[in-house]
């Protein structure tokens, strides 16, 4: 069974989210095991000096490998990434399966990026597009793209 692991800075607190994050976790139960960690952002004064943000990337980045397993294939969520389409997603899952690794990481970052180390450690950057998201809003964005790779994979309906 598909093992995914989202690592993600920050707590979600907006009620509407976490209601929707819910349903997706509870649809996701028959596809796969999730797990979904939080780490905490690290507090980032409103005029932070580049070596004040460099710090904090850094701090962040220590929480969020400390949660990634080894074995793990590491996507980083990035607008700098390639953009893969629902299809493409559900082929990667696929892959990913055929090679006997099918522990799958997503890693979101914080508010100011992801430090170097992150980056490093990923196989695979992801971008969902060149638009910029509320990190919250991606959490849920990602859980419905996992959920639509799954149903793909398993040859059931799910709207396009």
């Amino acid at each position: 069974m598909l093992q995914v692991k989202i690592i993600a800075v920050g707590k979600i607190k907006e009620k509407y989210m976490q209601e929707g994050i819910k349903e997706y976790v509870k649809r996701l139960r028959s596809y796969a095991r999730l797990n979904i960690i939080e780490v905490d952002d690290e507090p980032c004064p409103e005029k932070a000096s580049a070596l004040e943000e460099a710090r904090i990337k850094q701090k962040e980045a220590e929480r969020l490998l400390k949660a990634i397993s080894e074995r793990a294939f590491v996507i980083l969520l990035d607008i700098k990434g390639q953009e893969l389409s629902s299809t493409e997603l559900a082929q990667l899952f696929e892959e990913r399966a055929l090679s006997g690794q099918s522990d799958i990481t997503f890693v979101i970052g914080g508010s100011l990026g992801i430090s170097k180390d992150i980056e490093s450690r990923a196989n695979l950057r992801w971008s969902f597009s060149k638009l910029t998201f509320p990190h919250q809003m991606i959490r849920l964005v990602l859980l419905e793209q996992v959920y639509r790779a799954c149903k793909i994979n398993k040859g059931e309906p799910y709207h396009k």
